[in-house]
């Protein structure tokens, strides 16, 4: 875990880590408080750690910079069903299409995976566990 917070979790891999931090300190102003934890590593995952962090904020936000598609969303997704932890869950990274080709910070914003796209997504992740709230 890099950043401890109560309202939602955002669990970044790899390069998107730096983009989940970025996340967070653009929602602490806005009074969130989203806890970052670095999954460096899939294998195994770290089930207890995502277990803990979705129970405390009831709301994930995963972050990879490849397809959702078999990756950290879908992992972090089956821990959550299996631990039977009932928590809204936004998926952040390549919906499935092939990317195009230019520089890194210009396909991160294009494909949605920089730092405003990753607090767009937590707030997004908090207003659905707020309504289910209700």
């Amino acid at each position: 875990m890099i950043r401890d917070g109560e309202d939602v979790t955002i669990i970044a891999c790899g390069v998107m880590v730096s983009q989940a931090v970025a996340a967070a300190e653009l929602l602490s102003p806005k009074g969130v408080h989203a806890r970052v934890v670095d999954m460096f590593c899939l294998k195994p995952i770290d089930r207890e750690l995502i277990v803990e962090s979705a129970i405390k904020t009831g709301a994930v936000v995963t972050a990879e910079e490849h397809s959702v598609i078999g990756g950290l969303g879908g992992a972090v997704a089956e821990v959550l069903t299996g631990a039977g932890v009932c928590a809204v869950q936004e998926f952040v990274g390549l919906k499935d299409t092939h990317a195009e080709c230019g520089s890194y910070d210009q396909l991160l914003k294009k494909y949605g995976l920089d730092a405003p796209a990753l607090a767009a997504a937590a707030e997004k992740a908090i207003n659905n566990k707020n309504r289910k709230a209700r």
